[in-house]
């Protein structure tokens, strides 16, 4: 019989985060402080996130990173994660295709924000750091920072996007059961919270206004105080490595190599956590893998965003960052796929796909949803969103494969389950969803006021 699952035995499970910058030939562009427009230094970032993930990002010379003991000790609860041949949705494509998708949604709380969420946990509470505050959309960032906080003996509170607030209760339930206080956003308990609502008193939230009230927050006592992020940033890429680092030794066992690696992009977590390992081959002209970050049509900064520094947030609060952008006041369609509905994409990202290492693919949400239906009935998963996404576009190129009789190896993140977004699959069957396109137009109207690079 074929073999379906490879998992890793407990001493295979890799003790160090892996780099990339180190290898890049083109290095990121630096961060700027927005008042000198000059590169941040650690000190000014420290001032928004503990000392040692600042240290992380700002790191581009050392490939290896060692994973603290602690946070290894509470990887192994999970870790590895099963890499899973994907026979049943191979037999309903019908395609010569082979696919395989790592399987994050067995973590904990569900997902692969775990990852960074116990690293930057563990680093604060190193620094004698007594609370958190974070963003998160759909909620599994929120979920994963709120367990690793209760973990790690700190105190937490999570701004989450009022929409998906109001459409996913039981992650805000979840979240509340592991201690944490949640918060719509945006609120009136920040003062970016009010400007925003006062500008417009019926806003939905976006990643973007969440992150500018947790920052604020975390700067008013920012002595016990530091603000914790679950995407976008570097260090959150870096210990996201550990998903493709796995997979490598997995691949292995499975004596294949993905010719093509996928996965959903909000701001870059999980592309980059099961990218960058396999991405270092290319980088020393080993392999040729195609790299495909799936993202909304309705927020396509990778393929229609504009290539500029830009804030993270919309207050304006954080570093300005090099990124592909559809501005930092972008505001999103309401889509299901909440953690994906962010308007900039990493600087390692950026730089990649600039480079033309990477590439994005745009997805709509009925076709997101179509291809997460149709695994959930082949793999008996059925998947949050946001993997959804990553899921459309590997049935895109396994039809793809089986109209010009290529086999090729497909290897995708299914980066959560979805068992707490049901209220957006009842929607779907009841023929409630509807796509989001953005005009050229609208685009414009947003990014007109970036600077280019």
């Amino acid at each position: 019989m074929k073999q379906k699952r490879f998992f890793l035995s407990e001493e295979d499970i890799p003790r160090s985060w892996y780099n990339i910058a180190a290898d890049m030939p083109n290095k990121p562009m630096p961060m700027l402080n927005p008042q000198t427009l000059k590169p941040v230094t650690l000190d000014e970032l420290s001032q928004i996130f503990c000392r040692e993930c600042s240290e992380q990002e700002l790191n581009v010379t050392d490939r290896w990173i060692d994973i603290p003991e602690p946070v290894l000790e509470k990887y192994r609860y999970y870790r590895s994660t099963p890499l899973v041949r994907a026979y049943g949705l191979e037999k309903a494509l019908d395609t010569p295709a082979h696919i395989y998708f790592k399987n994050e949604s067995v973590s904990p709380v569900g997902s692969h924000k775990l990852n960074s969420a116990l690293a930057q946990a563990w680093y604060c509470k190193q620094e004698g750091i007594t609370n958190v505050t974070t963003e998160t959309g759909a909620g599994q960032w929120g979920t994963a920072l709120a367990y690793s906080a209760k973990v790690f003996g700190l105190e937490a509170a999570v701004y989450q996007v009022k929409i998906s607030y109001e459409q996913k209760p039981y992650r805000r339930s979840m979240m509340q059961v592991f201690g944490a206080q949640v918060t719509p956003s945006p609120s009136m308990s920040t003062r970016a919270g009010k400007d925003i609502l006062t500008r417009n008193p019926n806003h939905q939230g976006s990643l973007g206004t969440a992150i500018s009230e947790a920052i604020e927050l975390a700067r008013e006592t920012p002595e016990r105080c530091k603000y914790t992020l679950g995407s976008t940033m570097s260090h959150v890429s870096l210990h996201q490595t550990i998903i493709g680092l796995e997979a490598e030794k997995q691949m292995e066992m499975a004596g294949e190599y993905p010719d093509e690696v996928i996965a959903c992009f909000g701001g870059g977590s999980n592309f980059s956590g099961i990218s960058f390992p396999f991405m270092r081959r290319n980088l020393m002209g080993e392999k040729h893998t195609r790299f495909i970050a799936a993202e909304p049509a309705s927020c396509p900064k990778l393929t229609r965003g504009k290539f500029c520094y830009d804030f993270g947030d919309e207050a304006g609060y954080t570093p300005l960052i090099p990124m592909f952008s559809l501005g930092h006041d972008f505001m999103p369609a309401n889509i299901h796929a909440g953690g994906l509905r962010y308007h900039g994409a990493g600087a390692i990202v950026t730089q990649l796909v600039k480079d033309g290492y990477m590439e994005g693919m745009d997805i709509n949400q009925i076709e997101a949803f179509d291809s997460g239906m149709l695994f959930a009935r082949a793999e008996g998963i059925i998947p949050a969103p946001e993997s959804c996404h990553a899921i459309a576009a590997t049935i895109r190129r396994a039809n793809e494969c089986k109209e010009s009789g290529e086999s090729r190896v497909l290897l995708f993140n299914l980066t959560g389950h979805g068992l707490m977004d049901m209220s957006s699959y009842d929607q779907y069957l009841r023929g409630n969803l509807i796509n989001y396109s953005l005009s050229d137009g609208e685009i414009e109207k947003y990014t007109q006021k970036l600077g280019g690079l």
